[in-house]
Parts: C-alpha cells; structure tokens; sequence
C-alpha cells in the first residue's frame, strides 16, 4: 500500500559530496521556520516509485500532529496524534494499521523543537540551484529512515519531501500553496474519533 511510504521508511541513502553552496538556507534558520509552523493547510500531489499519483489535502498542527486526506477515488485517511500514526483504509472494515510516530522521519518536524544541528540529525545539506535540500534522520534511531525536505528561501518555505523505503523505493509529496495560522481543531487530527465514526 503506497500510503504507508508516507511513514514506514527503513533505508540507506547515501551522502552527497557535492560542495557546499552559499546560497542555501542555513540549519539554524531552517529549525526556526519549522519551529514557527503551528499550523498549515496545503493540497499536495504525492508521487510513488511506481509512477501511482494521488492527491489531497495535507493538515499540520505543530508539535505532533499531521493529517493526510486523500481525494477520490483514494478512501485513505492517514493521522498522526498522541505519538501514533494510524492509516484508515475506507475501503476496509478493519481496524485502521497503527504504529508509534517516532518510527517515521516526520516525526523530525512534528517535534516540539525542532533542531536540525542535533548531532547525527542531518545527513545532506545542500543547494541545487532553486532550493535547499536537507536530508534528516533521527540521530537516536536512524534504522527508522531519511527525510529529503526541500525549501525554498525568500522566505523561507517547506516546498516538498522525499521519504525513502528499505527496499529502494521512494515516495515524494509536493505541496501546493500553503495556508498558514489557521483555527484547526484537534478532533481533526483524533485517532480515537476517527476510529469511533468508522464503528
């Protein structure tokens, strides 16, 4: 299920030695944009390795909470809450697959505070031209996997992600114009309420 590549991501990426650039966004000023995102709203196009596109709508209350809605004919809901993430199939009348957030490379953003000069954390800091690309792990369990983020600068804006699996394959999420500061609630983002409207 190409959803769960969102969050399940075991791999190896290899460094990049290219040189540094100037022009790229410095880790201290990248930790103080992420730390400032509360909340955000954003349509994005998620790509797999495979060449499968979906779209929706992405939801972002900082610390510790994210949610994916998926638009049709997709049926997935996917929430991050209370350090879990679970991934509700609507075309399933199963209990919804459930996991500890910590074992996902989104978690580095969804944290509290966000540090990106923690030891170990970034593995690629690097610029190609349009945009900076940090490439982060968490430095306590790095078995768990690598985010790829992008950002552009002026200001500076979290643009798309590349999650990468065990297995080779990737998935990249695209976001589209972000509203930021909005009024989410957190029902939005409850796995239990989820759970009781499924029943």
């Amino acid at each position: 299920m190409m959803i769960k590549k969102l969050f399940l991501v075991p791999a190896f990426l290899a460094v990049s030695t290219m040189p540094a650039m100037a022009e790229k966004l410095s880790l201290d000023a990248l930790s103080t944009y992420l730390n400032g995102m509360t909340t955000v709203k954003s349509a994005f196009t998620q790509i797999s390795d495979d060449g499968t596109v979906q779209t929706g709508n992405l939801y972002i209350k900082r610390p510790g909470k994210m949610r994916f809605e998926y638009n049709p004919p997709e049926t997935s809901v996917v929430l991050a809450s209370n350090n879990a993430v679970a991934i509700f199939d609507g075309r399933s009348n199963q209990p919804p697959e459930t996991y500890p957030l910590r074992r996902t490379p989104l978690s580095i953003i969804l944290a509290r505070n966000v540090n990106l000069k923690q030891a170990n954390m970034v593995v690629g800091h690097e610029y190609d031209g349009t945009a900076t690309i940090v490439t982060a792990q968490d430095p306590v369990h790095p078995e768990h996997g690598y985010i790829q983020l992008k950002f552009t600068d002026s200001p500076a804006e979290l643009r798309q992600w590349v999650i990468f699996d065990g297995g080779g394959g990737q998935t990249t999420v695209i976001l589209g114009e972000t509203e930021k500061e909005l009024e989410l609630p957190n029902s939005l983002f409850s796995i239990e309420r989820m759970i009781g409207r499924d029943n």
